[in-house]
């Protein structure tokens, strides 16, 4: 099936959408929690397996092609001015960054210093920029596709980079909430493409996580970001000691 990621996608936000826990979805498959969560990440459903799920939801899988479809039209990236329009304005971008995370209009009027008017203001903005549909009562709409992304390299990417240089790091990692690894060898071409996958797979279950906590009271859930990177890369401490190589 060639459209079998945006089709898991949407089956994902459908399931969210009627309750239903990866448990349940493990009992009817008769798999492992751990199991389903691994078929979510990496999308890999048979037919038989995709009906049986959308029985759950009281679906057919015709249904959850029509939703697949309804929802194309969404945003799935920001034009480089559209960004740079929100990365030169600080309190926009952490607004754009939290609506993206579902925070509501009143848990950032109460988590954040600012006022109702310039709230409204903000999320008006990202509305014309078709990220948010800005509903009555100031209640937030999402528009943006399930793999909507910043710009590899643009303005919001250049802030965030920024500040992973600066401030990222400004820590020894020794909390019971933190975590830093340190890899280094040497990899073929291959184990390299293959390494990189599993830190796709590895960012779509973050992405699924804060997508399945995204309802809970902002007291239970702590901002929290994890940087994947793979580069080559030698340590200039050893530059002096390296031969030249053609």
């Amino acid at each position: 099936m060639a459209q079998v990621s945006p089709l898991v996608d949407t089956l994902k936000a459908s399931l969210k959408a009627a309750g239903i826990k990866y448990t349940q979805v493990a009992t009817a498959l008769q798999l492992s929690e751990s199991s389903i969560k691994r078929k979510f990440s990496r999308k890999e459903f048979s037919l038989s397996e995709l009906d049986r799920i959308c029985a759950l939801a009281g679906l057919q899988i015709s249904d959850l092609v029509r939703r697949m479809e309804e929802s194309r039209g969404r945003l799935q990236a920001l034009t480089r001015e559209q960004e740079q329009e929100i990365a030169d304005d600080p309190g926009l971008l952490l607004v754009a960054v939290s609506v993206l995370n579902r925070w509501s209009f009143e848990q950032l009027l109460d988590f954040y210093r600012f006022e109702a008017t310039e709230l409204v203001q903000m999320l008006a903005r990202l509305d014309r920029l078709k990220m948010i549909e800005l509903l009555p009562n100031n209640r937030i709409k999402l528009l943006v596709a399930p793999n909507f992304g910043w710009l590899p390299n643009g303005p919001i990417e250049q802030v965030f980079l920024a500040a992973i240089q600066q401030d990222f790091f400004s820590t020894r990692f020794d909390r019971e909430d933190h975590k830093l690894l340190v890899l280094n060898g040497m990899l073929s071409p291959a184990s390299n493409r293959e390494f990189q996958r599993k830190l796709e797979r590895l960012a779509q279950e973050f992405d699924q996580l804060n997508s399945e906590d995204a309802g809970l009271p902002l007291g239970e859930k702590h901002g929290c970001t994890a940087l994947l990177a793979l580069r080559d890369w030698h340590y200039q401490t050893f530059a002096h000691l390296r031969r030249d190589r053609p």
